[in-house]
């Protein structure tokens, strides 16, 4: 049974970005999207204008600067691989607490259809809250190529943040 990871969050924040399931390079890295071949850090570091870093805590500092929270659907599952194709006996995590816990999340989105359908299925959409969809920044994601992911990224996400 694979453990998703904690949420990383400060209580500013109102941008939550939601995942399925780590995977196998993530996992062993305990890093959110610690696979190179995932954009996800690469799109957020070019879509506020920094420079980009493999360093763990300035990743996560850059997170905390836009008031963005990062957290996956799922607490467990069993998966061979890193495919969310694969997932089988998954337990979501719990958002009731979660969202009591961090009322001033207003915003949250998908980073992959998959996260999206998986939400639906255990917890519902909250009329409090907004919805939507990001293309997946995974490598595996091959049929947009980077400038068209950032392009929706920014035009979703920017708008929300106060410090540019």
């Amino acid at each position: 049974m694979k453990k998703a990871f904690d949420p990383i969050i400060f209580p500013e924040s109102k941008i939550l970005i939601l995942g399925t399931m780590p995977g196998e390079k993530s996992l062993g890295l305990q890093q959110y999207y610690g696979n190179r071949g995932n954009q996800f850090w690469k799109i957020l570091f070019t879509l506020f204008r920094q420079p980009f870093t493999t360093d763990y805590e300035l990743r996560k500092n850059l997170l905390k600067n836009y008031d963005i929270a990062l957290w996956d659907v799922l607490q467990y599952c069993e998966r061979e691989g890193s495919l969310d194709s694969k997932i089988k006996n998954e337990q979501p995590n719990d958002f009731n607490i979660f969202y009591k816990k961090f009322p001033n999340v207003k915003y949250v989105f998908f980073s992959s259809k998959n996260a999206y359908a998986y939400y639906n299925k255990y917890i519902g959409l909250r009329e409090e809250l907004v919805y939507d969809i990001l293309p997946s920044p995974s490598g595996a994601n091959a049929s947009m190529p980077f400038l068209k992911k950032l392009a929706v990224w920014e035009a979703k996400i920017l708008p929300l943040v106060n410090k540019q």
